[in-house]
């Protein structure tokens, strides 16, 4: 199965069209997201397995994939991307682009033969009233990971890739082209200063296949907006990781809102995004 821009858009039609708002207040529409992200990673070839956990006398899951190393099974690459939505939205970019990214992904590595193990992760809970507490899903993985002593070589949290402008002055945060370009037209990885290393290895692989612009930030791990994703679990747990964004609410007028509609992404974008992450991804699992 291959992806496209098309099959990119018809998968966040379906998480923020027809299921829409996903979380602890619309949980029947969450349990709805995690039959479709089940399904969707069967047809890449994959099969899916259930992390449940309970909070606020609730079951949640975080659905994991995995293809095992051929020559360095022991280290492992995490591509994981969050389901839920925040409170009042539909979520199309926040964060349905990135699982439509996640999909793609599976559907470009299911037959591919690979050095390293690879994994992809839907998690839940990411957004409030989870974030950054024990309860969060990604929190509740990398957890797990470090209890069980396994060696993640790499995190990559996809979040929020879907929105592009080449408008000048569309980019918050710019500080004049100084810290971050002044047209909301490059994608973002953000790095602690101990995941230098995947983030050297990363920014340099992202722009291979693709004419996408990428600009990297080594940030402290508690500075705000930067530990605002799922990579931020992993810091905590000590594994290198990075979050991958098109910037969310420095650039994207909708983010949070209830106009985070499927109409909303760019697909042409999302799909380069997609394909530089491919390359990236390629690079790390050898």
């Amino acid at each position: 199965m291959t992806y496209s821009e098309e099959t990119l858009k018809e998968d966040v039609a379906i998480l923020a069209g027809d299921i829409g708002e996903r979380n602890l207040y619309r949980y029947e529409s969450l349990q709805a997201a995690i039959d479709f992200i089940e399904a969707r990673f069967r047809a890449c070839g994959w099969t899916p397995q259930r992390q449940t956990y309970e909070a606020r006398g609730k079951a949640f899951a975080n659905i994991e994939v995995e293809m095992p190393g051929l020559g360095q099974p022991a280290e492992i690459v995490v591509v994981g991307s969050h389901y839920d939505t925040v409170r009042g939205s539909p979520g199309a970019n926040d964060n349905g682009s990135a699982v439509a990214a996640l999909f793609a992904l599976a559907a470009a590595f299911a037959k591919r033969p690979i050095a390293r193990t690879l994994r992809f992760v839907a998690f839940v809970n990411e957004e409030r009233p989870f974030l950054r507490t024990s309860k969060m899903g990604s929190r509740v993985y990398a957890k797990r990971s470090r209890e069980r002593g396994e060696r993640i070589l790499g995190m990559l949290s996809l979040e929020t890739l879907g929105y592009c402008s080449e408008v000048k002055g569309s980019q918050k945060l710019s500080l004049g082209g100084w810290l971050l370009p002044q047209r909301g037209d490059f994608i973002a990885v953000v790095a602690n200063r101990a995941s230098r290393p995947l983030l050297a290895i990363v920014e340099q692989a992202l722009p291979e296949q693709t004419s996408l612009t990428c600009r990297g930030l080594v940030l402290p791990t508690h500075f705000p907006g930067a530990w605002s994703s799922d990579h931020w679990s992993f810091w905590k747990e000590g594994y290198p990781a990075l979050m991958v964004t098109d910037t969310a609410p420095l650039r994207y007028p909708y983010y949070h809102k209830p106009e985070d509609t499927p109409d909303k992404v760019n697909y042409r974008w999302l799909y380069r995004v997609v394909k530089g992450i491919e390359s990236a991804v390629a690079k790390l699992v050898g």
